[in-house]
């Protein structure tokens, strides 16, 4: 690649970060060419897609931080702080960062870097929650699916919430973790989503087919 290309591209993967970072994954391209100080084609002529882009600017962002989140729950000693750990940290990415916020929500299912993050992180997820419900603190009927569908839900209701009242999500989450607790189980009203249930409602949120 030539200097003035190396350039550009640098100056574009920049912009991408900042944009995606404040608007999520679908900040449009033709703002992020401007931010960069390029023409819209250069953007095109130098990643192709806006699938690449994400790959080349989010997937290795969004492994270390929600790798870390998992990291840091499976760390802890006691099985039920570090379950209630994710859950409040992943939550809090969601509201900090809309790049993160699209990531956990599968937004862009072909940026296949950024799928490879969510397939990894998933399978984290499914040993946090293992972990927690062999020490007997989590309701043993919990999902990963549900896991994914509490993440959902909290994507769009702080969203809705950030101006009015930024931190409404915590208390939310304080009483969802609370209703999570093996002592406060009940008998639930339907069963669990399917993996094909919960791809379709995923999509529906991401307006991805």
């Amino acid at each position: 690649m030539r200097a003035d290309a190396q350039r550009n591209a640098e100056k574009l993967r920049t912009a991408a970060a900042e944009l995606f970072h404040e608007r999520g994954l679908q900040a449009p391209l033709k703002e992020i060419a401007r931010r960069a100080g390029v023409s819209h084609g250069t953007l095109y002529n130098l990643f192709g897609s806006r699938e690449a882009l994400i790959d080349e600017v989010v997937a290795d962002l969004a492994a270390a931080r929600l790798g870390e989140a998992a990291e840091r729950a499976l760390a802890h000693e006691d099985a039920w702080a570090g379950f209630a750990y994710y859950i409040e940290t992943v939550c809090e990415l969601q509201t900090t960062d809309l790049a993160i916020r699209d990531v956990v929500i599968g937004r862009y299912p072909d940026a296949r870097r950024l799928m490879a993050v969510c397939e990894s992180t998933n399978a984290a997820a499914a040993r946090i929650i293992e972990r927690a419900q062999q020490a007997g603190s989590l309701r043993p009927d919990f999902t990963r699916e549900d896991l994914l569908f509490l993440f959902g839900t909290n994507s769009l209701l702080a969203h809705a919430a950030k101006d009015p009242a930024p931190d409404a999500w915590r208390r939310g989450i304080a009483f969802t973790l609370d209703g999570l607790r093996s002592e406060a189980a009940h008998p639930l009203p339907t069963a669990p989503l399917t993996s094909d249930q919960l791809h379709r409602v995923m999509g529906s949120l991401t307006d991805t087919p």
